[in-house]
């Protein structure tokens, strides 16, 4: 199954409610991707641009998207990235097939 990995920001009303109220949002989020047939590799908070980042397995593009948008609809989230993740084996097989191909640049 493709790879995904979320990088989320709660909303400062958020992060209000969790110090009110300490709760796993992991846990929460693992059961989300379960119940979409994804499994939830790892879940982190950090520093930065970002409050957390997931790792996670989903079955397609489109299933993925379907549990970002449900885990941020309830509006304590304020920003999100996702990104594909590519495992070593499948990048060098996509650098094999682009090693065989060509394409002008501009002016050239």
């Amino acid at each position: 199954m493709p790879l995904y990995m979320t990088q989320f920001s709660y909303t400062s009303e958020a992060w209000a409610s969790l110090l009110k109220n300490p709760e796993d949002r992991f846990a929460l989020l693992e059961r989300l991707v379960e119940e979409m047939g994804g499994r939830l590799i790892s879940a982190y908070y950090c520093f930065g641009e970002y409050d957390g980042v997931l790792i996670y397995e989903h079955s397609d593009n489109t299933t993925a998207m379907a549990g970002v948008l449900a885990a941020i609809a309830p509006g304590h989230v304020k920003a999100t990235k996702t990104t594909v993740l590519f495992a070593i084996e499948d990048a060098l097989e996509a650098i094999g097939e682009a090693s065989e191909l060509t394409y002008r640049g501009p002016e050239q």
